[in-house]
């Protein structure tokens, strides 16, 4: 795997890291076609309940490498595929039943406000700054980009930050419901460990809770614009079902149950 992204899995919990820092986590091939494999290999392992992203240096993730691009002179072609080589990567992500942190510290834009959607949970710094700036240099969102902005913040929104050179504080991106919430830290190293230690904390949650259950909880959300109303009904109702007959629920309902009656008596 490349060194552009580094994959760890301690107990339950794989880490992805994006390691570009010299480069703001910015994507070139080697780490779109590292970030593909990596998230293939962490959400296809029966060992890996929760995913956490998080990123070396002092930012998230900036995008393309736009240096890379000017400098290689690469074809519209070629940005092509390469972007679809890193879809493959968010469509891992999402479409899997294993609930996905993101630990977004610094700044955010670009193509990294695509790998943020890709998780289902986002945490950054006090000091964080996120944004869209595609058409600053002439280009239009990818890495999923358009497909999630607008389900997560609204399209007037989303045209609001596609639009503009617009960055989002870490206070709007909350209020925007961008992001789930922000953690401070004393100077800007300090909120880096925040904002990592923050998101480790949510995913040792989903651990040590009915990890399953978040998962399939997590694919009935982000699945439901696919689906009609009764669509959508139909597969809540088979996806309760399922999940009552695993020994996870199972053990959970009887020690809630036998916790009531003690209450009771």
């Amino acid at each position: 795997m490349s060194d552009a992204i580094l994959l760890s899995i301690d107990e339950g919990l794989a880490r992805l890291t994006l390691n570009r820092p010299e480069r703001l986590n910015a994507f070139n091939a080697d780490l779109a076609h590292g970030w593909r494999d990596a998230t293939a290999e962490a959400v296809g392992r029966d060992d890996v309940r929760a995913v956490l992203i998080d990123a070396a240096g002092p930012s998230f993730c900036a995008g393309g490498d736009v240096i890379d691009m000017a400098s290689r002179g690469g074809s519209g072609d070629e940005i092509t595929a390469l972007a679809r080589v890193i879809n493959e990567g968010i469509r891992s992500l999402t479409e899997s039943a294993v609930p996905v942190v993101a630990a977004a510290h610094g700044t955010t834009a670009g193509g990294g406000l695509g790998i943020l959607l890709s998780s289902d949970y986002a945490v950054v710094g006090s000091r964080s700054r996120l944004g869209s700036l595609y058409a600053n240099i002439g280009l239009t969102p990818d890495l999923s980009v358009s497909a999630q902005l607008a389900q997560a913040v609204g399209q007037r929104r989303a045209l609001q930050l596609v639009l503009q050179d617009r960055l989002l504080s870490a206070e709007e991106a909350v209020e925007w419901g961008l992001v789930a919430e922000q953690v401070a830290g004393a100077d800007a190293e300090a909120e880096v460990a925040a904002v990592r230690a923050r998101a480790e904390e949510v995913a040792r949650f989903w651990l040590r809770g009915a990890a399953e259950a978040y998962g399939r909880a997590k694919q009935l959300v982000r699945a439901r614009p696919e689906r009609t109303f009764a669509e959508q009904l139909e597969v809540e109702a088979q996806t309760i079902g399922a999940s009552l007959e695993t020994p996870d629920a199972q053990a959970r309902i009887a020690a809630f149950a036998a916790a009531s009656a003690r209450r009771a008596s």
